[in-house]
């Protein structure tokens, strides 16, 4: 189970991480297409192709890890790679990060720990048939209520001749992307538990197709709500929907069970709470910060702005990092998950 999650934590730090570099190596490269001069370019800048290497292998590390261990417990630990994006901004890039954001990584970290240990315990799984009708319909039936209920609020808006969108919309659009990346890890758990039971081995490939699908879809739902809305919103309700969903469908469609043990079934609810109160600091620390008593503010911005001075001029005398290597904390969720016009 350590042996899963582990290449959890690996597989979701280079899919963060990855974007983040591709993101930064587009800035000076041309709109991607077919054209041999641009595909050379993107090919022949570094920091692109590193990016793009490690998105690729945190892909395989993830459908490995998801053949070793049940879905609960992977799509719950993937949540924890923008923590990992978080300390590798704040080492790497040497960006400034609240006191809120230190808080969302200790909880994730602690979750994942109970997540381990609750999770090492889990009982056995298998497909269950007769739930796997229900399940997609039930997802079919949440998309219709969620639809139609975006279209109301659309066409009121519309009739009040309001230009922003209104939260409701940003919460639906967050909700639809997360229920689609949450349903895709456990269609591609569907079909290694398939090949393991003695269907044919064709069943892992479909699989892992249909899933790369609701991947897909689920990466348009949040660039439509990304695109007018606020991304803390979107983001927030993305990834809370995606560690719910890979829970909730891995127990009720491919037979994961609580640990019969009373302290594991513990630490894995624990885990999942934790992880999940982590990842919702994590994107939303700076809006949480302007909530908090001023003088505590103003103290907490003294201290981080210290630290910052002094880690500045301590890495100065090895390589003083130009302004584009800094990200702000509550950038960092909606870089990588914001459309690029310069990537397809």
């Amino acid at each position: 189970m350590w042996e899963s999650i582990c290449l959890t934590l690996m597989a979701t730090a280079g899919n963060n991480i990855g974007k983040v570099l591709q993101k930064k190596g587009t800035v000076i490269l041309p709109r991607l297409s077919f054209k041999l001069k641009v595909i050379r370019a993107y090919v022949l800048n570094k920091l692109w192709i590193i990016g793009f290497l490690m998105d690729i292998c945190g892909a395989v590390l993830m459908l490995r890890a998801l053949s070793q261990a049940p879905v609960s417990v992977i799509q719950p630990v993937s949540g924890c790679g923008l923590a990992i994006l978080c300390v590798f901004s704040h080492f790497y890039l040497k960006e400034v990060m609240n006191a809120l954001d230190w808080v969302g990584i200790a909880l994730a970290g602690a979750g994942t720990i109970g997540v381990g240990i609750g999770g090492d315990k889990q009982n056995g799984s298998t497909v269950s048939l007769f739930h796997l009708p229900l399940l997609g319909i039930s997802v079919a039936l949440l998309f219709a209520l969620l639809n139609t209920w975006l279209r109301i609020y659309k066409s009121r808006r519309q009739e009040q001749e309001l230009m922003h969108s209104e939260v409701i919309e940003e919460i639906i659009y967050g909700l639809e992307s997360g229920i689609l990346f949450g349903m895709a890890s456990v269609i591609s758990k569907m079909g290694f538990m398939f090949s393991e039971e003695g269907f044919s081995k064709i069943m892992v490939p479909i699989c892992i197709s249909i899933s790369i699908c609701c991947s897909a879809t689920g990466f348009v739902y949040q660039t439509r709500g990304l695109k007018h809305g606020r991304a803390i919103v979107v983001s927030t309700c993305a990834a809370v929907a995606s560690i719910i969903t890979g829970v909730l469908a891995g127990m009720l469609a491919l037979g994961e069970h609580m640990p019969s043990s009373p302290v594991a079934r513990v630490a894995l609810s624990l885990g999942w709470i934790l992880i999940t109160l982590g990842v919702i600091l994590l994107v939303s620390s700076a809006r949480l910060m302007a909530l908090l008593p001023r003088p505590l503010r103003r103290h907490l911005r003294r201290s981080n702005l210290e630290n910052h001075t002094l880690r500045r001029s301590g890495s100065a005398r090895i390589k003083d990092p130009g302004p584009s290597a800094v990200i702000h904390a509550s950038t960092l969720h909606h870089l990588i998950t914001s459309p690029s016009k310069e990537k397809a």
